[in-house]
């Protein structure tokens, strides 16, 4: 029997012990998880026996050699497994430090956050879906409400000429008259809401589209930081 053979043949036995198991939640037992676990070592173990024991035949300093080459296999994986929540958050903060308003999902000590980074002009800025259309909005806590400006409003299929411009608001611009909307779903990465009261502003009085509190309100939680802005589902 050949190594490959082997190690086909002890994966294959131990998925089918899992899945035969998995209602019950252990193998033999030990915790499917554990047991998954000790299925993929086994044929790291044998492999690293048949490098030892073929490594024998030749001078010593051959079979130290091999069993260093080993165990550096071994110790990577090993340590690929134990840090691969790690990894996938250094490859987010990556993402999102070179894309900035690209949303990322991130697993932190109290669960999964959306990290958004901090744009060049000092504000946060994100890519948000608004009723299937993406488009790109300023992160406001001082906004009660999504306001979208009018040319944001008309790219997303909402008909603005029938709108009533007639509430008044308060801008960095200024006074601005704004008409009162709903929207189908806005969505930031995976956090999604449906049903949410907004405002479009009037042509010419809004230069971007505000992501304020009728959204962020509706998160478990908020936080800005120096440098980006983490939002909980």
């Amino acid at each position: 029997m050949n190594r490959l053979t082997f190690v086909l043949l002890v994966l294959g036995a131990g998925l089918a012990l899992l899945i035969f198991n998995h209602d019950s939640g252990r193998t033999f037992g030990i915790d499917n998880n554990d047991f998954g676990r000790l299925i993929y070592m086994i044929p790291i173990a044998g492999l690293l026996g048949a490098g030892i024991v073929a490594g024998r035949r030749g001078a010593m300093n051959e079979v130290l050699r091999n069993l260093a080459v080993w165990l550096v296999i071994i110790l990577g994986l090993v340590a690929a497994y134990l840090y691969r929540n790690d990894a996938n958050q250094f490859v987010g903060r990556m993402t999102a430090g070179l894309l900035p308003g690209h949303a990322v999902v991130v697993t932190g000590k109290d669960g999964d956050e959306v990290v958004i980074q901090k744009a060049i002009g000092g504000h946060f800025q994100a890519n948000v879906s608004v009723n299937g259309k993406t488009i790109q909005m300023l992160v406001d806590t001082g906004a009660s409400s999504i306001v979208l400006s009018f040319d944001d409003a008309k790219a997303i299929g909402i008909d603005t000429d029938g709108l009533a411009y007639t509430i008044p608001v308060m801008t960095a611009n200024g006074q601005a008259m704004v008409a009162p909307v709903r929207l189908n779903e806005i969505a930031i990465g995976p956090i999604l809401r449906r049903n949410v009261r907004a405002m479009v502003a009037a042509d010419g009085r809004l230069d971007e589209s505000l992501l304020g509190m009728s959204f962020l309100s509706t998160l478990s939680s908020f936080n800005m930081q120096p440098d980006e802005l983490r939002l909980r589902d």
